[in-house]
């Protein structure tokens, strides 16, 4: 019965914070599964190649909010944000593109690239202000 309680407690306390580990972990475990979709599943090779670049753009940024979320700042958490939405913009379009035949969702793929590059510039930007001597 102590269990139970026990395991309430723990849904009861799931933070914002938890829901960006939850987040990352699916995030994560899906970006190997399709980079192993890519590796041994597509027979064209542009398709497995434009899916294994998603899945490891989208694994390389998956582990950068993981990051992220060791600073408490208004900016690391705008910058997880962009990044997340970038993720999904991005790897999502070449998946729709490649593995369901969504070519029209495919073309989203620059705007998703455009805000991963931006969530950076945000970290960079956050990095300089906070290192910015205050007055």
């Amino acid at each position: 019965m102590n269990g139970n309680l026990t395991c309430y407690a723990c849904l009861m306390n799931f933070t914002a914070k938890s829901k960006w580990l939850l987040c990352c972990g699916l995030l994560g475990a899906s970006s190997v599964a399709l980079g192993a979709i890519a590796s041994h599943a597509l027979p064209d090779a542009r398709a497995a190649s434009a899916v294994s670049l998603a899945a490891m753009y989208q694994l390389l940024h998956t582990v950068a909010i993981l990051a992220l979320l060791s600073f408490a700042a208004k900016w690391a958490a705008f910058a997880r944000l962009v990044m997340l939405i970038g993720i999904i913009g991005f790897s999502g379009a070449i998946y729709a593109k490649y593995l369901f035949g969504l070519a029209a969702i495919g073309a989203l793929a620059p705007l998703g690239g455009s805000l991963l590059i931006l969530s950076w510039l945000i970290v960079a930007a956050g990095a300089f202000m906070s290192a910015a001597p205050r007055q």
